[in-house]
């Protein structure tokens, strides 16, 4: 079982319960619990089983209803499991780039997956079209009821290993059969771009705090200096977080000294998070954007920058997601995420678990269509227009 840190029965189902419950690291030289230690839940399933009007449903979805109703019988609103497909994508948008073909995938008006590759990417040299419908990929049939998450993750893999997709080409509908040569694609957590109203303005839109993301920041504001930005709006609005150094990392970029965030895992001395040396971006003038889905890794970012008064926070109150996750990968790909520490901006009050952090420059969660009430409270915040 593999972990990371994120701010995530018949005879063969009764083995892979004890499975369940017993995969894992052995933390602290304790014992995982076996099934011994749930005899109800085995007996009501073969209750069900042999009383059961309608068939029981393939594994592993009895396995994994039991380890969702384990979760919610604990009552942690962020210790969360899932299955094997969200698992890879989740995994492949916090490490910023994955395996894969280089192509967006739609559906056309019937409902069919379509494909629509990227310029110069594998998908595209090896002869795929902008709105080839995909009919098989790797021997399994694509239908309209296929879900896109299945999709991507049968399309995405191994970089430098070779998928094989079976497409119909319209208008005719001829079927054609590629080989594609995987490679890395990366995935952006960063969109930059100069204001359209204030060419002054750099913008620097963050969607997930992932590995990629502190250089990705350093080389937006390199760009948006050549282009003639001299402050900046770091949008962290709708950003649920990510992982927890790499938010860290992001502060460190903007902060000159002092302390980050400290946090505390169970039964553990408290841990610090310092700035080391002078940050490569502590000078720059910045705001921050933030509403209430900025949480967990972004809020780390949000939070120690407003205690330091680097920078104000312009929008409305936080989501408030003072807990960090570790990340268990389970024997078949799909995940544990569990809640394992908190953390807390030293001096913040309140601190972020109590109401999420609170605005210095506040904007209505309601206005009116039109311009950007962020933008416009940031250009009013640097250039007093």
């Amino acid at each position: 079982m593999k972990t990371n840190k994120s701010l995530t029965l018949t005879l063969g189902f009764l083995i892979a319960i004890t499975a369940a419950f017993t995969a894992g690291y052995w933390l602290h030289s304790v014992q995982y619990p076996t099934l011994a230690h749930f005899p109800v839940l085995s007996e009501a399933y073969q209750l069900v089983q042999e009383h059961g009007y309608q068939d029981l449903p393939a594994n592993p979805a009895m396995e994994y209803g039991a380890i969702r109703g384990m979760l919610s019988a604990y009552g942690d609103p962020h210790t969360s499991f899932m299955e094997p497909v969200q698992a890879q994508l989740n995994n492949d948008t916090l490490s910023g780039s994955y395996g894969g073909i280089g192509a967006q995938m739609g559906r056309d008006s019937q409902g069919y997956i379509v494909v629509h590759p990227f310029p110069d990417s594998p998908a595209s040299q090896a002869g795929l079209l902008d709105g080839d419908r995909l009919i098989n990929v790797d021997g399994t049939q694509i239908t309209p009821e296929t879900s896109m998450e299945d999709l991507v993750a049968i399309v995405r893999g191994p970089e430098g290993k070779t998928v094989r997709l079976t497409i119909a080409r319209p208008p005719d509908y001829n079927e054609m059969e590629f080989s594609v040569r995987r490679a890395n694609i990366p995935l952006p957590s960063v969109t930059s771009y100069l204001d359209p109203s204030e060419a002054r303005l750099g913008m620097m839109r963050v969607n997930v705090i992932a590995s990629s993301t502190p250089d990705e920041i350093q080389q937006a504001v390199e760009n948006l200096k050549s282009r003639g930005a001299s402050h900046f709006a770091l949008d962290l609005r709708g950003n649920g977080g990510g992982l927890l150094n790499e938010g860290v990392d992001v502060a460190r970029l903007f902060l000159e000294d002092g302390i980050i965030i400290q946090h505390q895992y169970k039964d553990q001395d408290v841990e610090t998070h310092q700035v080391k040396k002078p940050g490569p971006l502590a000078d720059i003038p910045m705001v921050i954007f933030v509403d209430g889905n900025t949480a967990s890794a972004a809020e780390i970012i949000s939070g120690s920058l407003q205690a330091h008064e680097r920078a104000p926070l312009i929008g409305t109150h936080t989501f408030g997601k003072d807990s960090i996750q570790l990340v268990f990968e389970l024997q078949d790909e799909s995940s544990l995420h569990v809640t394992s520490a908190k953390w807390w901006v030293p001096g913040l009050e309140p601190p972020v678990g109590q109401g999420g952090l609170q605005p210095d420059i506040t904007i209505p969660t309601e206005s009116p269509e039109g311009s950007d009430p962020f933008v416009n409270a940031a250009i009013q915040y640097f250039f007093g227009n």
